[in-house]
C-alpha cells in the first residue's frame, strides 16, 4: 500500500516525519513531500516539485492514502479535480500544521479515510474530527463494513438511503445466503422483502427490497491448468463462459491457482494482471495432500506429478471450501471453481437481548 504526506510548514514537516514512522506500522509505503526550505533528503522530505497539483494526480492514481497537514483548504482545493466516486477515490485526510485536529475528507468508508483518521489521531494525541452520520449516532455503516470484509458493493446509492434510515430510526432489512453468526447491529432485521435493506449473495441478479444494497463476498477461487503456451484469450473465454453460467460476476473471485510449473506461464500470468487477481502455486506434493474426490488424469499425473491440478488447486486456494464447479475444459484450458466455506459476521455490541431479530 502507497501513502504521501503533503506539509506545508516547518512542524508540518516534523509530524510528517513522525507520522511516517506509524503508517509504516499499518503496512504503508509513505512518500513525503514539502516545501522547498523544509527539504531534508537524508530524512526522506522531498521538495514539492514538479507541483502539487502534479504530485495529488499522481497519488490519486497510485496510493490508497493521502494526508495534508496544514489547512483543509489547500487539502480541498488540491484534491478538487481528481475526486470520481467514493469506490475508486484514495482515502483523504487533513492534519492541522499543530497537530491537534486530524480530519477525513474523503473516502471516510469505503477508503477507511475514517478507521485511519482515528488511528493517526491516536498516535498523535490528538482529536478525530469524524463528521459521518452513522458514525457519530453508533450505527451501521454499509459500505465501511462491505469494504472491511473484503465485499464487492453494487447500488452505491441506496447505501445513501439505506443510511438515512438507519440515522431517522427506521429499520433496514437483511436477507444472507449465507449462515449469520452472532447478532445484528441497531436497526438491521432479518426480512425477505420490504422498502430498503441489504442482501448479500453472490447471485448477479439479487433485488429483495426496493432499495437493495448488493453486497457479494469476494470468496470464489480459480483453479487453472493449461497446455504450455495457452493465451490469455483462451483462458479468459473459458473464466467468463462458466462464470456466466454461475450467475457470479469476476467481482467475486477472490485468486487465482496453479500447480508450480504454471508460474511462468505468460496467458495465465497475463490474466491474473489483467483482472488485477493474486495468484498462487503450489507444489505437486501440496496438491496432493488436499483432501477431497477429484477427477483424476493419468495424463496429467505422469505429466506434473498430481492427477488432477484446477480442482485440487482450487479447493487448495480456498482454504479447504467446497467445489462449485468441477474441471471443465476448453482450448486447452481446464478450470474449477472453489468456495470458501463462509459466514457472515457483523462486528460491534451484542444487542441487549443476545437475539438476531426477524420480521
Amino acid at each position: 500500500m502507497n501513502a504521501i504526506i503533503f506539509s506545508f510548514t516547518k512542524n508540518g514537516a516534523k509530524i510528517s516525519l513522525s507520522l511516517r514512522e506509524y503508517l509504516e506500522t499499518c503496512g504503508f509505503e509513505t512518500e513525503m513531500y514539502t516545501m522547498r526550505r523544509y527539504v531534508e533528503e537524508s530524512r526522506g522530505l522531498r521538495p514539492m516539485e514538479p507541483s502539487l497539483k502534479e504530485l495529488c494526480g499522481m497519488g490519486f492514481r497510485q496510493c490508497r492514502l493521502l494526508v495534508f497537514i496544514g489547512a483543509t483548504g489547500i487539502a480541498i482545493r488540491t484534491i478538487a479535480p481528481f475526486i470520481r466516486s467514493k469506490v475508486k477515490d484514495p482515502a483523504i485526510v487533513s492534519i492541522d500544521e499543530q497537530g491537534h485536529f486530524v480530519i477525513p475528507l474523503l473516502s471516510g468508508h469505503i477508503g477507511g479515510a475514517n478507521a485511519l483518521a482515528t488511528g493517526i489521531a491516536e498516535f498523535l494525541h490528538a482529536v478525530p474530527v469524524i463528521t459521518t452520520a452513522t458514525d457519530i449516532n453508533d450505527l451501521f455503516a454499509v459500505d465501511e463494513w462491505a469494504a472491511r470484509h473484503n465485499m464487492a458493493i453494487s447500488n452505491l446509492p441506496s447505501a445513501k438511503t439505506f443510511a438515512a434510515y438507519l440515522v431517522d430510526c427506521k429499520k433496514v432489512g437483511v436477507k444472507s445466503d449465507f449462515p449469520i453468526d452472532g447478532p445484528l447491529p441497531k436497526g438491521l432485521v432479518l426480512a425477505e422483502e420490504g422498502p430498503v435493506g441489504m442482501a448479500i449473495s453472490l447471485r448477479k441478479s439479487v433485488q429483495p427490497f426496493v432499495e437493495t444494497v448488493v453486497l457479494r463476498p469476494r470468496i470464489l477461487h480459480l483453479g487453472i491448468g493449461c497446455r504450455r503456451g495457452t493465451s490469455m484469450d483462451d483462458i479468459e473465454a473459458l473464466v467468463l463462459r462458466e462464470l456466466t453460467a454461475l450467475r457470479v460476476t469476476l467481482s467475486v473471485v477472490k485468486g487465482l491457482a496453479s500447480i508450480d510449473v504454471k508460474q511462468d506461464e505468460p496467458g495465465l500470468l497475463q490474466f491474473a494482471k489483467e483482472y488485477a487477481l493474486p495468484i498462487h502455486f503450489y507444489s505437486a506434493e501440496e496438491l496432493r495432500a488436499v483432501e477431497g474426490e477429484f477427477t483424476p488424469s493419468a495424463f496429467v499425473a505422469q505429466t506434473v506429478g498430481v492427477e488432477n491440478v484446477c480442482e485440487r488447486s482450487a479447493v487448495k486456494d480456498s482454504g479447504g471450501g467446497r467445489l462449485l464447479l468441477r474441471k471443465t475444459s476448453r482450448n486447452g484450458v481446464t478450470l474449477a471453481i472453489a468456495v470458501e466455506d463462509y459466514h457472515v459476521k457483523f462486528d460491534g455490541p451484542a444487542r441487549p437481548d443476545g437475539q438476531v431479530p426477524s420480521v
